[in-house]
C-alpha cells in the first residue's frame, strides 16, 4: 500500500466517523448525499497530502472545512439546477414534426407521378376545398369529368404511395 494510500486509511479510520455525522447534519440526513461528500472529501485529502501532514488538530480542521465547502457547493449547485426524478420522460415541450415533414415529402413526390389533369382536379377538391360543382366551374369541365378524374386520380396516387412504402 502507497504511504498516501496508507494515509488516508488512517485519516478516514480517526476522523471518518466525526466527519459523516458532521456532514449529514449539513445536507439534511441524506445519507447518500452525505456520503458522496465524505468521499469526495477524502479525495481531496488523498490529491493533497500536504495539507495533511501538520498533525492532527489542523488536519481534522482541514477535513472538516473541506467537507464543509463540498456541501455548500452541491447545495447551491442543486438550488440553481434543481434534478427532478420522473417514471417517464417529460412530454416535448414543441411537438415533433419530423414525421409529418416526411409524409409530405413522400405525398409531393406521388404528386408529381400523376398526370397533369389528375394532379389539377385532386389540388382543387382536396387542397383547396372546391365541391364539384366549384371545381367544374373553374376547371371549366362537366360535373361528371371532374368526379371521375377525382376518382381515378385517387386510385393513381394511392398506387404511387404504395409502390414509394406509403406514409409514416
Amino acid at each position: 500500500m502507497s504511504p498516501e494510500a496508507q494515509l488516508i486509511r488512517e485519516l478516514h479510520d480517526e476522523h471518518g466517523a466525526a466527519l459523516s455525522r458532521f456532514v449529514a447534519g449539513l445536507v439534511g440526513g441524506d445519507e447518500t448525499r452525505a456520503q458522496d461528500v465524505v468521499q469526495e472529501t477524502f479525495l481531496r485529502a488523498w490529491r493533497h497530502p500536504a495539507a495533511l501532514s501538520a498533525g492532527s488538530g489542523p488536519t481534522r480542521n482541514w477535513l472538516f472545512t473541506v467537507a464543509r465547502r463540498i456541501a455548500i457547493d452541491d447545495w447551491r449547485s442543486r438550488t440553481r439546477h434543481p434534478e427532478t426524478l420522473a417514471a417517464d420522460p417529460p412530454e416535448l415541450t414543441h411537438p415533433d414534426d419530423t414525421a409529418t415533414i416526411a409524409d409530405r415529402q413522400v405525398v409531393i413526390s406521388a404528386l408529381r407521378t400523376l398526370s397533369y389533369e389528375h394532379r389539377e382536379v385532386l389540388l382543387e377538391c382536396y387542397f383547396r376545398g372546391s365541391s364539384v360543382a366549384e371545381a367544374a366551374a373553374r376547371l371549366d369541365l362537366p360535373e361528371g369529368t371532374v368526379k371521375s378524374r377525382t376518382h381515378y386520380a385517387l386510385h393513381a396516387l394511392r398506387d404511387a404511395l404504395d409502390e414509394m412504402g406509403g406514409l409514416t
